[in-house]
């Protein structure tokens, strides 16, 4: 049989590659365009480009398919040249290097974009390598190592190319926006990103930043202002991209001058889009606001050592807490160098540029007081959070006395601070505080008077409890629930019964008297939450993106979305509502009594080898000790479980943890930049111990403290870690005579860098003596194993501390 030839056929010469190349060159010298875009905006420029190319982008497939005038393509447009549509960009965030930037994208092309090291925190240095910034360094310091062929991708810009992204529908370059932000949050960054997620803008230009792409600068035929001409009735605008405009500005669509030039201060908000970076900013904030609060006092020459949270003085030992960090070098943003040749005592004679946040210029004062109010503040204690609330204000005060503010400021100390969980040594400090400016209390007498009578009538309805399965609850309203055992002293109430309260006369219960200004709190429900999550945002759709709510699950797997907006300061926000919002009866418990909140802190957490557990120092609340402690489990993969613990008063009190203390300030290694996972799993039910059921929280008894070993080092070349300092034991004025009480909590963990949290909620469990409850998550993991041995020491080459310590702020309360 004879084979039949086969049918010639033409060879593609042109690959696609080429064919792209082809396509990026015509959009570069401006050739063979169908259509001309004639942008009104914060500058004036023509840009001849190709409609099949831009209807890439939602944007342009609604403008070029969806049936509008500029959908069609007018027959003189090959003689007399390409169809002109004007488009106009209400929306100033949006710059011209930005909106380059997209359309080269659509093109396949575009200059690669620079994000310094410096920007980018790690595990390490949780600052920023570079914090704090010599003085006399630039604003722009972190943008001098660019490379001459890629684009400066300063914070002004990541967010002038989101806010164009998004106004644009171009999703990948959306999410990449995104996702740089939320990697680069830190301490010279938190302000200008928090200020965009409250629809104020972009900010400054900051320097040495160039007006137009890097590569692209001959794209654009640019028009000067005198040569502008308002566009007609056909115009395209971007209205629909602005959430909300001021009532001032003029709402016409085709009024250039005004809109470019606004005389009354413009708010744009991208809906969730906004949120999460306002979320991540919040958080970074949560964690580490007091730090940098420190830094500011001082700059301004009023240094509060009592602020420093961690326990020792932190350039004693290498953790970037916060402690000026390495410069890298070179171009790439996925790496940093973490060498520095400068000998710290060099670094601590130079003087550092310092960001506004506290100071006036930083901050709101609405904002000033939701944080310093704020359930995930870290701070040690409540006393602590006066101790900051008062230098913030008299801080801000030192520059001039603004209504406003006093106004915010009176909020803050009357109901943002818990004086009820104070002692009584402390109240009587706090009433003879008297501002240095104003000549007058911080804090109201009757303020301080009704909290010393709340911790009494709670001390009363504890110290009168009994042990026996036949004593009677203390007169207080009617709780909610199970009728009132010796486990619960029966003093919180549901909504209903606090909505019927406005309704009726004042119960003769000893509790606070129902008072449409009384303060009443909640008692939570079993849940987990991360607020600033940044997983899953790469390679994301816009629709996933603007699906912005914090998921709150249950421990039944159920999972409901809730709001974090600005409105609940991002989902930080201090948990309190007075009794005349009760308005829609349902069963959620609220209690009279604030909640105790207090922070910790776990250093070299990964050191811990497994079922070893590392405690934070004990604290005493409601005749109770309480501590918190964490533990390595790797039965299903690694995860770090935390713990809070009612400590016995027999027991010996457990050593806390602290940081390790070198011989020596040694270089460190280069490592690659580290970014947290958080892509993991929220929380998950512990394994129980007890035989006991439970439903969420996981209940271990503790027989015996930790056999953590303390941080003296057996020789010069071995480092012996986690460290732990002698134990401490707080004072006790009373004691609770019940074996088990009930009681919730919350503890929030920050993350590796701080723009997330991860929010674990208990309702009321049983705590008898000695027992813990908690949950494991290996999304609160620090850093790796891989560098320490099955014993916990590290090898003398590599330094204590490397990672960044864990902290987590507590909420504990009784029923």
């Amino acid at each position: 049989m004879v084979s039949q030839p086969s049918s010639p056929s033409l060879v593609n010469a042109s690959s696609p590659a080429a064919l792209q190349n082809h396509i990026y060159a015509a959009f570069l010298d401006r050739r063979t365009a169908d259509v001309a875009l004639h942008v009104h905006g914060s500058w004036h420029a023509i840009y001849k480009l190709h409609r099949v190319v831009l209807i890439q982008a939602g944007f342009f497939q609604s403008l070029f398919t969806s049936g509008f005038a500029e959908s069609k393509v007018k027959l003189t447009s090959h003689r007399l040249g390409p169809d002109v549509v004007d488009i106009v960009l209400e929306d100033p965030n949006i710059t011209r290097a930005a909106f380059e930037v997209c359309i080269a994208y659509l093109y396949g092309g575009g200059p690669e974009l620079y994000v310094s090291p410096l920007l980018i925190p790690t595990a390490k240095q949780p600052l920023t390598p570079v914090f704090p910034a010599d003085a006399s360094s630039s604003d722009a310091f972190y943008l001098s190592g660019c490379p001459p062929d890629q684009h400066p991708a300063s914070p002004r810009f990541l967010l002038s190319l989101l806010a164009a992204s998004v106004f644009l529908s171009i999703t990948p370059i959306a999410t990449q926006a995104m996702s740089f932000i939320l990697t680069t949050i830190g301490p010279y960054t938190v302000g200008r990103y928090l200020n965009f997620a409250l629809g104020r803008g972009i900010g400054d230009s900051e320097g040495s930043e160039p007006d137009a792409a890097v590569g692209l600068e001959g794209v654009a035929e640019i028009i000067s202002d005198e040569e502008a001409v308002e566009p007609d009735l056909d115009t395209i605008h971007g209205r629909d991209v602005r959430k909300e405009a001021p009532s001032e500005a003029d709402s016409s669509a085709y009024s250039i001058r005004s809109l470019a030039y606004p005389e009354a201060e413009q708010h744009f908000f991208y809906g969730v889009v906004s949120d999460k970076i306002g979320e991540a900013a919040a958080c970074w904030l949560a964690r580490w606001g007091i730090d940098m609060l420190h830094h500011e006092l001082q700059l301004e020459g009023k240094e509060a050592p009592e602020l420093i949270v961690s326990p020792h003085p932190v350039v004693n030992r290498r953790r970037a807490s916060t402690v000026p960090g390495p410069f890298p070098s070179g171009p790439n943003a996925a790496r940093a160098a973490t060498s520095d040749p400068t000998p710290s005592s060099t670094r601590r004679s130079v003087k550092h540029k310092i960001p506004l946040i506290w100071r006036r210029g930083g901050l709101t004062a609405r904002w000033v007081r939701g944080l310093l109010s704020s359930d995930t503040l870290f701070i040690p204690g409540e006393k602590d959070r006066f101790d900051a609330a008062r230098r913030v204000v008299e801080l801000r005060r030192a520059e001039g006395i603004l209504d406003e503010e006093e106004v915010e400021y009176a909020i803050l100390f009357t109901q943002g601070i818990y004086y009820a969980n104070m002692n009584l040594d402390e109240l009587m400090m706090i009433s003879k505080d008297v501002s240095p400016t104003t000549g007058k209390p911080f804090v109201p007498i009757t303020v301080l008077q009704s909290a010393h009578w709340d911790q009494s009538v709670l001390r009363h309805s504890i110290t009168t409890s009994r042990s026996g399965p036949t004593s009677s609850p203390p007169s207080s309203p009617s709780p909610s629930g199970p009728s009132p055992t010796t486990k619960e002293l029966g003093v919180t109430m549901t909504s209903a019964e606090l909505a019927n309260c406005i309704r009726s006369s004042p119960t003769k219960a000893l509790h606070p008297s129902p008072c449409s200004a009384i303060p009443y709190f909640p008692v939570p429900s079993d849940s987990s939450q991360r607020i600033g999550d940044n997983s899953g945002i790469e390679g994301a759709s816009l629709e996933h993106l603007f699906d912005g709510t914090s998921p709150l699950r249950s421990p039944d797997g159920a999972t409901v979305t809730i709001p974090c907006s600005e409105e609940r300061f991002f989902g930080i926000e201090q948990q309190s509502r007075p009794l005349s919002s009760f308005n829609t009866p349902d069963k959620t418990r609220w209690s009279p009594y604030p909640p105790y909140r207090f922070s910790v802190e776990f250093w070299d957490v990964e050191t811990l080898k497994e079922k070893s557990r590392l405690h934070s120092r004990t604290i005493w609340y409601a005749g109770s000790l309480w501590n918190v402690y964490v533990q390595i489990v790797r039965k299903k993969g690694i995860q770090l479980g935390v713990y809070l613990h009612r400590q016995s008063t027999i027991d010996p009190i457990p050593p806390s943890s602290t940081p390790v203390v070198l011989p020596s300030e040694s270089s460190t290694p280069s490592s690659p930049l580290r970014r947290e996972n958080s892509q993991q799993p929220l929380g998950v039910p512990l394994h129980q111990t007890l035989s006991t059921p439970v439903q969420y929280a996981v209940a271990t008894p503790v027989t015996s403290r930790s056999g953590t070993p303390h941080s003296t080092p057996s020789t010069p070349a071995i480092i012996t870690v986690p460290a732990t300092a002698p134990p401490t034991s707080p004072p006790q004025p009373y004691r609770d005579p019940r074996s088990a009480i009930s009681a919730y909590f919350t503890i929030a963990c920050a993350g590796s860098t701080g723009s997330s949290i991860t929010r674990f909620s208990s309702s009321p469990d049983v705590f008898s003596v000695s027992q813990s409850w908690g949950w494991k998550s290996s999304s609160l993991r620090t850093g790796d194993h891989s560098e320490q041995d099955g014993d916990g020491i590290l090898p003398d080459n590599v330094a204590a501390g490397k990672n960044v310590s864990l902290r987590a702020t507590v909420m504990l309360g009784l029923v």
